[in-house]
């Protein structure tokens, strides 16, 4: 059997060497490449289609959930793996939500991560360290959704995660600009902007705008300046 390809996507140069060197000592994977960028993770994505990909959640460009939501909306044959400094279950229900097969805390040793890109491709989920078939990651995802969203949204109205363009007007919300300029810059009208922001505090479970912006740099969906590294 030929090794299973995989793609790291992190912005820490000394992690993600770390892990490609990790990942290269083994016979059973080869690295397909490299990237510390997420929009540029994502066109490698689509070229190279690697059998894994293991994606930090706080990335400069877009971030991993948004990398995540597009390669299953791309119906790309690569499984996710996302790692995180924020291994709460709020960050684990996105995740999982977005597409991933896994979500690991950046705290996880190589060799333990590296068992979980084994599990996943043998069709397993790994949840915060919790081996799981398909039918019991959708069984948890259903409870910890249910458990976590209950206090903030109506009964019998399925959780949803934030669309793409959603958390393009989150991330422009976290800079603090108003309506009217993430409308201007986005090329869509004042309404509709005000339409995602409603749906974004809906989704997440906040009153305000600044909850909402706390919320994202909380969890390490944003950075307060495009060119932070």
């Amino acid at each position: 059997m030929s090794p299973a390809s995989v793609v790291v996507i992190d912005d820490h140069p000394i992690f993600r060497q770390g892990l490609v060197n990790s990942l290269s000592l083994e016979p059973d994977f080869v690295v397909a490449g490299q990237e510390s960028d997420g929009s540029r993770g994502l066109l490698l994505l689509r070229v190279l289609q690697p059998d894994v990909a293991i994606v930090d959640i706080n990335l400069p460009g877009l971030n991993g959930l948004q990398i995540t939501h597009q390669a299953t909306t791309d119906k790309l044959p690569t499984r996710m793996v996302l790692i995180s400094a924020y291994d709460d279950i709020e960050q684990c229900i996105h995740a999982m939500q977005a597409g991933a097969r896994a979500f690991c805390s950046k705290e996880i040793s190589p060799e333990q991560l590296i068992q979980n890109v084994r599990l996943v491709l043998q069709n397993k989920y790994v949840i915060l360290n919790e081996v799981m078939s398909p039918l019991e990651a959708r069984a948890w995802l259903a409870r910890q959704t249910e458990a976590a969203l209950k206090p903030y949204m109506d009964p019998g109205k399925p959780y949803q995660p934030l669309s793409d363009r959603e958390m393009e007007v989150l991330v422009y919300m976290t800079r603090g600009m108003s309506n009217k300029e993430i409308a201007v810059l986005l090329g869509i009208s004042h309404q509709t902007v005000k339409n995602h922001v409603t749906s974004i505090l809906r989704k997440l479970g906040v009153d305000d705008r600044t909850q909402a912006a706390v919320f994202a740099l909380k969890h390490g969906w944003v950075r307060l300046k495009p060119e932070e590294q």
